[in-house]
């Protein structure tokens, strides 16, 4: 295996990326291949979808599964071999169907079928997992390396890794009913392109630039799903601390998960309590509506372990993020949707009996404690409902500066750089946040500026859309652009969903983003060269000091 799709990867004075038999993320090396060769295969039905579609004639099966492939990719999504095999004998199989469709209406049309030559549209999946495994070891991240250089292979893994962000964000909005033909096309063109091996740094730069452009569509397609099922988020006071009585935890991001689980656990006596990412899902409306959505429990994904264990009922994972469950709750966690592990009970299509039956059987919760909470639910909505106040309070000198201290959180050292950076920033500032990188200070008292609260809750890592209409907002209240504006953006990366985002930021030519706890290591240092010389791009440093530098660009 050679991986480097994320920030967790194995890294050495002279090279970094996951080569050994396990990676970091607790990915072993036949897992890892195997995804090698879904995402080949993938590009091979892209390539024909691509042409259907040029000929008015979609194929839905294929942009579905596409969409749910390259999800299962991601990092923390799916670790069962088996998963794979079954999922590569199901992508020759579409390949063909997709191709035999697209001869067909060229045929029909009048015109003669192109006939495809690349390796990914001409490639027929072995008989075993062995013969797999044989031709996955062509087609991973570095293929090519010798030949075309490490720049080149470094930017075709950051297109296939935003590109992987953009599919994981627009199944979420598909399998919640939203989907646009431009998306699908965007994906079918970007999967061609890499198909053909590019190698021309500039063109490569471009398609980056452009898949940016494509998930910020993306986004707020997911953002429509989101607000047209569950209602527009509100702020929202989110108890911490349990109830009494029988419970299931939900984690990963599927609100459509969620809601489902709550529909089917009315009257039960059955408290649900969110996890991880899922804390957004409290400010809205229709699930904040079912009174036995008790609360949240835990904090960030990589805390999942110790949570999860302490949790005295089962664990329901959905969509990314899971960690190798332990000994404690290996026989109570289920997973569902794109989220695999060997041996753990996967659930589909919304069937959580054995769930719920688990939950029963399970103590639950002995005793209430006393209540904590925190609010959530600042999305562009709440926050530019009071857009008037907030921009009285810049032009009168009371918020001096915004940050945007949000994206991923991690084990890794490093990480306590966000959580310094927001409590130590002034009192006249104000603390915007996105993703699971908020629970390293959310429970921090911030105070208010006015009334204004000092941090606001904006929701999950897509709800970027929400932070980068409420920037383009102000800088029109203020007649300036975004970069203009006294604002900041100090993002934490972790996997491809991050890769996307930061893309989109770049292709609306957000300019310097502190990123951090570690660059990617896909980016060499003349890639890393490019960024800075056209974005501005900058490694985090120590928080005081980048805190300072940032308010002393405000005053130059």
């Amino acid at each position: 295996m050679f991986c480097y799709q994320c920030e967790q990867t194995a890294r050495t004075e002279t090279s970094a990326g996951c080569a050994s038999e396990r990676g970091h993320c607790g990915k072993d090396a036949t897992t890892a291949d195997l995804q090698d060769l879904l995402v080949h295969a993938t590009k091979g039905i892209a390539q024909y979808a691509g042409r259907l579609r040029a000929l008015n004639a979609p194929d839905r099966e294929a942009d579905a599964f596409i969409l749910y492939a390259l999800f299962t990719t991601l990092t923390n999504v799916n670790f069962n071999a088996a998963r794979f095999v079954t999922l590569l004998k199901e992508a020759a199989t579409l390949r063909d169907a997709v191709r035999a469709r697209y001869e067909a209406a060229a045929r029909a049309a009048g015109q003669e079928p192109q006939v495809l030559a690349t390796a990914a549209a001409t490639w027929q999946p072995a008989a075993d997992q062995a013969g797999l495994l044989l031709q996955a070891a062509d087609v991973g991240i570095n293929a090519g390396l010798e030949q075309v250089g490490a720049d080149v292979t470094g930017l075709r893994a950051l297109l296939l890794y935003g590109l992987k962000g953009v599919c994981a964000y627009a199944h979420h909005a598909y399998v919640l009913g939203e989907a646009r033909e431009t998306v699908f096309a965007g994906i079918e063109h970007a999967l061609d392109f890499l198909a053909q091996d590019p190698a021309d740094i500039p063109a490569l730069l471009g398609e980056s630039l452009a898949l940016g452009t494509l998930n910020l569509q993306v986004m707020e397609m997911l953002d429509a799903a989101n607000t047209g099922r569950f209602g527009t988020p509100q702020p929202t006071a989110v108890r911490l601390t349990p109830v009494a009585g029988k419970a299931i935890l939900v984690s990963g991001h599927d609100l459509g998960d969620l809601q489902a689980l709550l529909e089917q656990t009315k009257d039960s006596g059955i408290q649900i309590y969110t996890h991880g990412e899922m804390l957004p899902a409290h400010g809205y409306p229709v699930l904040k509506a079912y009174p036995h959505l008790a609360g949240n429990y835990g904090g960030a994904w990589q805390d999942q372990q110790l949570d999860f264990a302490n949790f005295p009922g089962p664990v329901l994972m959905t969509s990314n993020c899971i960690i190798e469950p332990l000994p404690a709750y290996r026989q109570r966690i289920f997973t569902t949707g794109p989220v695999g592990w060997p041996g753990v009970r996967h659930v589909e299509n919304h069937q959580f009996a054995q769930v719920i039956q688990a939950a029963k059987a399970l103590p639950g919760f002995k005793a209430t404690e006393p209540e904590q909470t925190i609010t959530v639910g600042f999305g562009r909505d709440a926050v530019l409902g009071v857009a008037g106040a907030v921009i009285d309070a810049v032009k009168g000198g009371a918020i001096k500066h915004f940050y945007l201290i949000g994206g991923c959180d991690g084990a890794a050292p490093g990480r306590n750089y966000y959580s310094d950076f927001a409590t130590q920033a002034p009192q006249d500032t104000v603390v915007m946040t996105l993703g699971c990188a908020k629970y390293r200070f959310n429970r921090h008292e911030f105070g208010d500026i006015g009334g204004i609260p000092r941090l606001l809750d904006i929701g999950q890592c897509n709800d970027a859309y929400s932070a980068i209409k409420i920037a383009s907002a102000l800088a029109e209240a203020f007649e300036c652009g975004v970069n203009d504006l006294p604002l900041s953006l100090v993002i934490s990366w972790f996997e491809q969903k991050a890769a996307a985002v930061l893309l989109t930021l770049l292709a609306l030519g957000i300019r310097n983003i502190r990123l951090g706890p570690t660059l990617p290591a896909f980016l060499t240092p003349n890639l890393l060269g490019v960024l800075v010389e056209k974005f501005g791009i900058q490694p985090i440093g120590e928080a005081q000091a980048d805190i300072r530098k940032t308010l002393q660009l405000e005053a130059a």
